[in-house]
């Protein structure tokens, strides 16, 4: 066997060399934080083990999600830089005791991000899982308020299925009417002075599970004061054309796109709308619950015959009336259906050049222009109109040809 060698003084002095250098090194990196694979975890001083503790409960809150991104389900349509766009799906996403994917449960994670302020105006309500988000919002110091509509609100609240207003006065979340006969028809929610949420849609079972809608959502603080103004006009008591109307103070820029926020019956809302519809040069696509405005309908005759390609889906009950506009535009020319939903088509919505979207609480009437409190938005943003688009073409290819005996006669 071969012998073995025992080490001389010089070797055992480079030995300890060598380890009085790993240690100073070691120390040095953890120091500085330049150990990720924790070779030297081990030479760590008491201040550096300290300050890796866990936090305690005293730590401050974690920031809400990033806006837009958090959010996957069947009805999320589409996000951007500072929005959301969603339409409600009665045929694939239509159970109320199962709002997982739905509208509502992102309406309720915006609620429960929220930090110190969620003001509402919203005609109805019966979601008993938004009504519990509300009041925790509460419990924990955010300031909630609503306005809503008299009778379809707080008198509404009283019928089988409903008691969801009960439960946020019961939690002591104040809730104002409109205490008039026309309607407190507004469908907008303010989140912490910066997120506006608005569109077509009730804050009801029909609403997101049974109608067609939309939302729309949009992070400007800019654009949330606009419509913060015309909520603290209705909390003081203002409502209708008697409202005062800051028209020609109400746009803002939200990350590069142009959005302009009008409000019924103060501002010339159906005016305005006549206005871009008549600028369009190439396209106008619209789907409407209730559309009874002639001259809204004849600006889109006349863009028809200017060469823009013009078509439109009616909700089928409502456009069979004297007073609808569906045998103006078909004794036009112009191709107009009416909606294949067994409930209703809800949606109150423009798209102009497939740019520019026009959607809100409006009725296209006269009585919701000049009576009642509504809002409208309109963004100009060719991915936002895209996915409108998108949903015009599927609302379309469910819809059907009027009935020729069903329509009014030819003026």
């Amino acid at each position: 066997m071969p012998k073995s060698r025992s080490r001389s003084s010089a070797d055992w002095i480079i030995i300890l060399f060598v380890l009085i250098v790993v240690i100073v090194l070691g120390v040095r990196y953890v120091n500085s934080g330049s150990d990720p694979l924790g070779l030297f975890s081990a030479f760590e001083t008491p201040a550096v083990a300290i300050a890796t503790l866990p936090p305690t409960r005293t730590a401050a809150p974690e920031a809400p999600p990033s806006f837009g991104l958090d959010f996957q389900a069947e009805v999320f349509s589409g996000a951007g830089p500072g929005w959301e766009v969603y339409f409600a799906d009665p045929i694939n996403n239509g159970n109320p005791d199962d709002y997982a994917g739905s509208i509502e449960q992102r309406l309720i994670e915006l609620i429960e991000t929220a930090r110190t302020s969620i003001h509402i105006a919203s005609f109805e309500f019966d979601l008993t899982p938004v009504a519990e988000a509300l009041v925790a919002a509460a419990e924990r110091g955010v300031d909630v308020r609503w306005v809503t509509d008299d009778e379809h609100g707080l008198e509404a609240d009283e019928e089988p299925g409903h008691g969801q207003f009960a439960m946020l006065e019961e939690a002591g979340i104040q809730i104002k009417d409109d205490s008039r006969t026309a309607l407190m028809h507004d469908k907008f929610w303010i989140f912490d002075g910066k997120i506006v949420w608005t569109g077509s849609t009730n804050i009801t079972v029909n609403g997101i599970f049974k109608q067609n809608n939309n939302v729309i959502v949009l992070e400007s603080p800019g654009l949330a004061d606009i419509y913060e103004r015309e909520f603290q006009e209705m909390w003081g008591g203002k409502f209708g054309p008697k409202s005062p109307s800051t028209y020609g103070q109400q746009t803002a820029v939200v990350n590069g796109m142009q959005v302009e926020a009008l409000f019924a019956s103060e501002d010339p809302v159906i005016e305005r709308i006549i206005e871009i519809v008549s600028g369009a040069d190439s396209s106008i696509r619209f789907m409407a619950f209730s559309f009874t405005d002639y001259p809204l309908a004849k600006a889109m005759i006349d863009r028809a015959a200017g060469g823009v390609d013009v078509a439109g889906v009616f909700e089928k009950v409502g456009s069979e009336t004297q007073y609808a506009e569906l045998s103006t535009l078909v004794c036009a020319g112009i191709p107009a259906r009416q909606d294949g939903n067994p409930s209703f088509l809800h949606h109150k919505l423009i798209v102009v050049d497939e740019r520019i979207v026009i959607t809100g609480s409006l009725n296209f009437s006269s009585s919701a222009s000049e009576s009642n409190d509504e809002n409208v938005i309109v963004v100009d943003n060719p991915d936002i109109a895209r996915l409108y688009i998108q949903e015009f073409e599927r609302v379309w290819s469910q819809a059907s040809d009027p009935d020729p005996a069903k329509l009014q006669p030819c003026r």
